[in-house]
């Protein structure tokens, strides 16, 4: 639920007078300026504007329908559904259907999904110094579904499982580059695979929309295993994220984000390797430029609430990938700053634009990159 932004929100954002004149209709008029304490359910069915490095200007639309199980007790969290359709500036294509289901008193949560993407991208490699001069143009289709639940043990403990498969497909745009002639891209025609797991989540925050307090440990283990024409694969992934929010005073935020994450097994399909970059980690970093076995990145972010609708934001990180052997001066730095805009200030629900900045790898420009989401980037 964090890749669109509506360009509606964006404009009455910048012109709240435009509300004040009746010069919008009046459904639109309360779905964006309405304040409600009420717990009741809402629904927005809105227009699509996103951006990122890797898409360029994504437009489409998308529905959000937020819900709570238990009204009676407020510390029962927001479920949702959402379903959006995208189509980029870069030849790009994303649908994509999937709900957060939190249980009365948070009993259980339940997370699904199902996606498809016509998605290409660049390849430059792997490693953490590829070089734009290697950047190869590769077409990129993938099918996935996905589920996931989680047992509240008590004193913030969840314990769950996961399961799903995906489908990638992949074709070299450009023969004769480095998708095709480096022999470190293994399984570089995609392929079918199925993957199940656990779950164990540590979670005492206070809001799973905007926390201002708590803290979060996320982490999973997915055993994979290759279906069909690609059964010969056999591996693992696993990921661990912490992040805990501190409440400065009334209106600063100071939140802390540290992940990790680990391709296992003796094989090493190019596509399911860690790569850093995106709306959430490491922003400013065009995602799959560095790609490897093995990633580390954290970042800090530091959020000011101008008012009930607005805040800004301010953030740096650092975090790099490799095969074996972590070392410090191989981090990357990260640091850039954004705005948010809440359009339902009960439940916490934000659209965000963030400009992130990178390194400068030697005789390139400083990689950098626009994002425009839905929620916090963590």
């Amino acid at each position: 639920m964090k890749r669109t932004l509506t360009l509606l929100i964006l404009l009455v954002t910048l012109t709240p007078a435009i509300a004040q004149k009746k010069l919008l209709p009046g459904f639109v008029r309360r779905m964006l300026f309405d304040k409600d304490s009420t717990r009741r359910s809402s629904f927005f069915l809105l227009p699509v504007l996103g951006s990122a490095p890797e898409t360029g200007v994504e437009v489409g639309g998308s529905a959000l329908y937020s819900f709570y199980t238990d009204t009676a007790h407020k510390n029962t969290r927001v479920s949702n559904i959402f379903g959006y359709a995208t189509i980029t500036t870069k030849g790009q294509e994303r649908t994509s259907l999937s709900t957060s289901y939190w249980a009365p008193q948070n009993a259980w949560h339940y997370i699904a999904a199902v996606s498809f993407i016509n998605f290409p991208s660049d390849f430059y490699g792997i490693g953490d110094n590829t070089l734009k001069a290697n950047q190869d143009h590769m077409g990129q289709k993938r099918f996935k579904v996905n589920f996931e639940a989680d047992k509240n043990l008590g004193s913030g403990i969840y314990l769950g499982v996961v399961a799903g498969g995906f489908n990638y497909s992949f074709n070299d745009k450009d023969p004769g580059g480095i998708f095709d002639t480096d022999p470190r891209v293994e399984f570089r025609n995609g392929g079918a695979t199925a993957f199940i797991g656990p779950s164990l989540i540590y979670d005492t925050r206070n809001n799973n929309t905007y926390t201002t307090k708590g803290m979060v440990i996320t982490s999973y283990f997915n055993l994979m295993k290759g279906l069909f024409g690609n059964n010969s694969y056999q591996g693992g992934f696993f990921n661990i994220e912490y992040a805990q929010f501190f409440k400065l005073n009334k209106r600063f935020v100071l939140g802390l984000d540290i992940q990790d994450q680990n391709l296992t097994g003796a094989q090493s399909p190019f596509y399911l390797m860690p790569a850093l970059g995106s709306d959430e980690m490491m922003r400013g970093y065009y995602n799959g430029r560095y790609r490897d076995r093995n990633l580390v990145a954290g970042q800090t972010e530091l959020r000011y609430r101008l008012s009930d609708r607005i805040g800004v934001v301010g953030f740096v990180g650092t975090g790099t990938v490799f095969n074996q052997a972590f070392s410090f001066n191989k981090l990357k730095p990260n640091y850039g700053g954004g705005l948010r805009y809440f359009f339902d200030v009960e439940k916490g629900l934000s659209v965000r634009m963030d400009y992130g900045f990178g390194e400068k790898p030697a005789g390139e420009q400083r990689q950098s990159g626009l994002y425009l989401g839905l929620g916090e980037s963590f």
